[in-house]
C-alpha cells in the first residue's frame, strides 16, 4: 500500500478538491497519511490568490526529494513555468483523474493533465478533513474581471453545477452524519446565471431538506448581495442558516474600485450592508481589504480607514497588494513596498482597536461543537458563526449551552451551562 501526503493551500474550494482527490486515492488502495516524511508521494494542491502563498509553495517544492504531483490553481494558471515542467501536474478540472496521475508519477513518468473541461464531477468519493463538515463547490470560476486577480486564469469563467447534483451530494452527506454544509466557489453570487437559475433559488431548495443541519454561505461579491438583498434577508431567517456573510469590499475608495474593476460603488456597498444588518440583526459581516493597490494615494487610503471605522467589521482579512504576474494590475503604477506595509500595519492596528468583542460578554446560547481545539478544548459556533472555545470531554458533534466568560479578538471563551 503506497502512502500519499496531501498539502492544501488556499480556499474552501481547494480544500474540497483535496478531499475529493483523497477519497479517490483511498478507494484505489492508497493510504492517506499526515506525514510528508513517511510518504511515497506528495500531492500539493496549490493556490495562486496571493503572492506569499505561491512563493511558499515553490519553496516547499525545492525541499521535497520524492515523487510529487502538483495540483490546483498554480499549474493551471502557470503551466509554462519552467520549474513546473519537471513535475506531474493536474488541473482544477481534472481532479477525477488523480488516481491515474499518481500511478503514472510513482512509475517514474511526468504527466501534465491540465485540459479545461465542462464536465462536472461533484459526487466523488471523499475523505472529509472534518467529519461534521461537507464543503460543496456550487460552481467554478466567476463572471468578474478584477485587475488584481490571477485565480480566473485557473478557474475560468462561471460554470455552475446543476442544482440536483448539489442537492444529491448534500443528502448523501447528511445521511453520513454531516452537520454543516459549506457552500463555496470563487464567488457564490453569480451561481446559476449561466444555467437559468439563481443563488437564492438554490438556497431555498437546500433549506427544503427536512433535516437538522447548518448552512454556511461562502464568499459573495457586493454586486450580488445588492441584487439579492431582500431574498437573502428572507433566507437568513431560517434558523439553519449561519448568520454569516463574507462580502469583500477591497477598498473604501471609488477610484481604486474602478481600477480594480469592481462592479459597485462604496455608497452601494454601505447601503447594502446597512440593509442586511437591519434585516438580520445577528449577522456577522466579514470583508477583505487590499492595502496599497496600484497608485492608491494617502487620501484614498483614508477612505478605507473611514469605512472600517464606520462598520467595525468583526472579521477583516487584510492583504498587502502584490502585483500578480499576468494581471492588468501588474502593469499599473506600483507603490513603494514600505508604504504598502505601513498601510497594512495601520489598518491592522485600527481593526484591533475597534473590534474588542466586549459586546459578547455574558451572552448565553446554544452552539454546536464542530472542531477540536488546543489543550483539550473544543470549538463551537453560535448562530452568528462566532468561534467559541470551551473545555470539556467528548463534546465533538454535540450541541451544548454556554455562557461567554471572556473575549478575544479572534474568538470567545465560553463555559458550559
Amino acid at each position: 500500500m503506497k502512502k500519499v501526503f496531501i498539502n492544501t493551500y488556499g480556499c474552501a474550494h481547494n480544500q474540497a478538491d483535496s478531499e475529493f482527490m483523497a477519497g479517490q486515492l483511498k478507494q484505489e488502495g492508497f493510504e492517506i497519511i499526515d506525514s510528508k516524511k513517511s510518504a511515497d508521494l506528495v500531492l500539493i494542491n496549490t493556490c495562486s490568490v496571493k503572492d506569499p502563498s505561491e512563493k511558499k509553495f515553490f519553496s516547499e517544492l525545492k525541499r521535497i526529494n520524492k515523487p510529487v504531483v502538483v495540483a490546483g490553481c498554480v499549474p493551471q494558471a502557470d503551466k509554462n513555468n519552467p520549474v513546473l515542467k519537471n513535475y506531474s501536474l493536474i488541473g482544477v478540472k481534472q481532479i477525477h483523474n488523480i488516481v491515474e496521475v499518481v500511478h503514472q508519477t510513482l512509475a517514474g513518468n511526468k504527466v501534465h493533465l491540465l485540459k479545461q473541461s465542462k464536465d462536472v464531477h461533484l459526487n466523488l468519493p471523499r475523505i472529509r478533513r472534518n467529519p461534521l463538515v461537507e464543503i460543496i463547490p456550487i460552481s467554478s470560476g466567476c463572471l468578474g474581471y478584477c485587475t488584481f486577480c490571477k485565480t480566473k486564469f485557473a478557474r475560468g469563467s462561471l460554470l455552475s453545477f446543476k442544482e440536483e447534483v448539489i442537492i444529491k451530494q448534500i443528502r448523501t452527506a447528511l445521511n453520513e452524519g454531516v452537520k454543516e454544509i459549506w457552500l463555496t466557489s470563487e464567488d457564490t453570487g453569480p451561481y446559476g446565471l449561466d444555467i437559468g437559475t439563481t443563488l437564492p433559488k438554490l438556497l431555498k431548495n437546500i433549506l427544503k431538506i427536512q433535516k437538522d443541519f447548518r448552512v454556511r454561505l461562502g464568499m459573495i461579491n457586493p454586486e450580488y448581495v445588492k441584487r439579492y438583498d431582500d431574498a437573502l434577508i428572507d433566507i437568513y431567517k431560517d434558523e439553519r442558516m449561519f448568520k454569516f456573510l463574507h462580502v469583500p469590499v477591497q477598498s473604501g475608495n471609488d477610484r481604486i474600485l474602478k481600477l480594480m474593476k469592481r462592479e459597485y460603488t462604496i455608497e452601494e456597498f454601505k447601503k447594502t450592508v446597512i440593509k442586511l444588518r437591519k434585516g438580520v440583526p445577528e449577522l456577522t459581516v466579514a470583508t477583505d481589504i487590499i492595502c496599497g493597490f496600484s497608485s492608491e494615494t494617502d487620501y484614498e487610503f483614508l477612505d478605507t480607514l473611514e469605512l472600517v471605522r464606520e462598520f467595525k467589521f468583526p472579521v477583516l482579512h487584510i492583504s498587502k497588494f502584490y502585483p500578480r504576474p499576468g494581471t492588468k494590475a501588474a502593469k499599473m503604477e506600483k507603490l513603494n513596498t514600505k508604504i504598502v506595509k505601513k498601510r497594512s500595519r495601520v489598518l491592522t492596528a485600527l481593526n484591533e482597536e475597534l473590534v474588542t468583542n466586549k459586546e459578547w460578554l455574558g451572552w448565553k446560547g446554544e452552539i454546536m461543537i464542530d472542531e477540536k481545539g488546543k489543550n483539550k478544548t473544543f470549538v463551537g459556533r453560535n448562530n452568528s458563526y462566532r468561534p467559541i472555545v470551551v473545555k470539556g470531554k467528548d463534546l465533538f458533534g454535540k450541541r451544548i449551552k454556554v455562557r461567554i466568560v471572556d473575549v478575544f479578538r479572534d474568538y470567545l471563551k465560553g463555559e458550559i451551562i
